[in-house]
């Protein structure tokens, strides 16, 4: 059948359908309009619901979280003193007892390294709390410091609050200890306890951790944790595995390394169910080991270890979390904090002197190129609208001499470059120094040194319009 007479048998056979409805009579004109809408209706395709990557936004609170970049998490406890790394749950509370107890001291080193924010784990695998609690007896409470009357989690807080450092707690799902465990139900009301009680005491809290191990075999009861947290701490930010809690705004990186790979979108798929959910890559100050132990200062990872896990963490995208321990004195031992000074000092020396501040910026797109050479995340330079392909360059009125560049994508539209380029301008031609994927948060590219005039960030393929909030070129990445 022709498609013509088959639209007019079909608008007859609706016209018709449409006038007999009930036996009411339609004005000729209202009858066209309906046939109209019929055969549109059958004629369109059907809109999509399924979701989209590069569709997909962050929350305004994981904007702020992944510009927080690097974290410490503290590990002090029981093990401290047993010389553990997870507990049984049997050792009695009256073994904890530090006699230079300084969060100050441990917050202070932190900062010196460059953290941003810290995580404090509350409570451990074995099951004692760090903080008074009538839901249970085993914890500080329970303990000779500060006669049963202290509390280890307000203290940090507190101490996060006077030096600038953004707080977060870590309740471990798995415990040793709690009678109720065995009992689903029972346990998870429990915890919930334990949740309010954390979540109502110690203000804002920036990021809950879910520690997914030892937790085989048993049921936690996730939605109803979510639902505590949003109630009482809207604002915080769930971390946890992605095969571990389905509902998390933070995901674990997949290794203790401290190493994400190149190519990192902040958009996970877990069987269809696409959400926004950046990588936090933990890893310890001490190889393998997140408690204190004695004699072994000869774990303590060296400066350029840790330039490498930072560059493989905050430079993929992802953010850094290194594990430091106090030891049984209640202070970080002398050794860990002079290596995070160094780390910073590192960081500093490397990061510090932006040599794209010193050139002329432009865009083969237009728009105002200087937003994302201005050395300011706040402003970005944004291509016109359906551009997919554009370029930032800098011009240097003499040559430079760089191995190392930083570039930063602006998130609140999504994740939307898929394929760069970093160029410079050698011998009359644009030479590439690196090829890369995704850019994410931060991407931080380095590769042998070279003298140019010109340098370039080429975009190569954007789904959207693409949005750069930095490029920034560095040099001495390799120096001592």
């Amino acid at each position: 059948m022709r498609i013509e007479n088959w639209l007019s048998s079909f608008a007859v056979s609706a016209k018709d359908r449409i006038c007999a409805f009930r036996g009411i009579r339609l004005p000729p004109v209202v009858q066209s309009i309906l046939v109209l809408a019929a055969i549109s209706a059958f004629l369109l395709p059907v809109r999509s619901t399924s979701q989209n990557f590069v569709d997909l936004k962050p929350s305004p609170q994981q904007v702020e979280w992944q510009d927080l970049e690097f974290g410490v998490i503290v590990h002090f406890g029981l093990n401290t003193y047993t010389n553990k790394e997870w507990g049984s749950g049997k050792v009695s509370p009256s073994v904890f007892n530090p006699t230079k107890f300084n969060p100050d001291q441990w917050v202070e080193a932190a900062k010196a390294a460059g953290a941003k924010y810290l995580v404090f784990v509350a409570k451990h695998h074995d099951g004692f709390c760090l903080f008074p609690t009538p839901l249970t007896k085993y914890s500080v409470a329970s303990s000779l410091w500060e006669n049963g009357h202290g509390d280890v989690v307000k203290a940090v807080e507190e101490a996060c609050r006077r030096h600038g450092l953004k707080f977060g707690i870590y309740l471990s799902p798995w415990d040793r200890h709690e009678p109720s465990y065995s009992d689903n139900k029972a346990y998870d009301k429990f915890y919930e306890g334990l949740m309010q009680e954390l979540l109502t005491r110690y203000g804002p809290i920036e990021e809950f951790w879910l520690d997914g191990a030892g937790s085989a075999g048993h049921v936690y009861d996730f939605k109803d944790y979510l639902h505590q947290l949003r109630i009482y701490q809207p604002n915080a930010l769930v971390f946890a595995d992605v095969g571990f809690m389905k509902w998390g705004d933070i995901r674990w990186v997949g290794n203790e390394d401290g190493y994400a790979p190149e190519e990192n979108w902040d958009v996970i798929d877990r069987a269809g169910y696409l959400r926004w959910r950046p990588a936090e890559c933990d890893t310890p100050l001490h190889k393998l080991h997140w408690f204190w132990h004695p004699n072994d200062a000869q774990t303590l990872k060296t400066v350029p270890e840790l330039l490498k896990i930072y560059d493989n963490s905050v430079g993929h995208g992802c953010q850094l979390m290194l594990g430091i321990a106090p030891d049984e004195q209640g202070l970080l031992p002398a050794l860990d904090a002079a290596r995070l000074r160094e780390f910073g000092q590192a960081l500093q020396r490397i990061y510090s002197h932006n040599l794209a501040l010193e050139g002329v910026p432009s865009s083969s797109a237009g728009g105002d190129a200087r937003a994302a050479l201005d050395n300011n995340p706040d402003t970005f330079w944004m291509a016109p609208p359906h551009t997919y392909q554009a370029s930032l360059e800098v011009k240097f009125s003499k040559p430079v001499t760089f191995d190392c560049t930083v570039t930063m994508e602006w998130l609140n539209r999504g994740q939307n470059i898929e394929a760069y380029e970093v160029q410079a301008w050698v011998r009359n031609k644009w030479q590439t120094l690196h090829r890369g994927t995704s850019i994410g948060h931060k991407v931080i590219d380095i590769f042998p040194s070279v003298t140019s005039a010109r340098v370039r960030l080429k975009i190569v393929a954007a789904p959207h319009t693409p949005a750069v909030r930095e490029f920034q070129i560095y040099n001495g990445h390799g120096a001592p």
